[in-house]
């Protein structure tokens, strides 16, 4: 467990005690241990999110798009030609 004994352990755990105080102690402990379960879960998701995106086959990208044809110019504009019959 992280290169450390038991006496190196039992040493931590009762300075713990001592600065924390026996009713901190619990409470500490309890948040610890829920922090290190969410960090765990975390760490799980991205794993896996890592993988799952890994293991897809690339997208292939979409068909090029063929020019679009230029109207020309010479032709008038349908009200253009309404004002001059007026």
């Amino acid at each position: 467990m992280f290169g450390i004994g038991m006496p190196e352990l039992l040493v931590i755990l009762v300075v713990a005690l001592l600065v924390l105080g026996p009713k901190k102690l619990p409470e500490i402990a309890r948040s610890l241990g829920r922090g290190m379960a969410e960090f765990r879960r975390a760490s799980n998701e991205f794993t896996r999110t890592l993988t799952a995106s890994v293991d897809e086959p690339p997208v292939p990208p979409p068909p090029a798009k063929p020019p679009a044809e230029a109207k020309p110019a010479s032709e008038p504009a349908p009200a253009a030609a309404k004002r001059e019959d007026d």
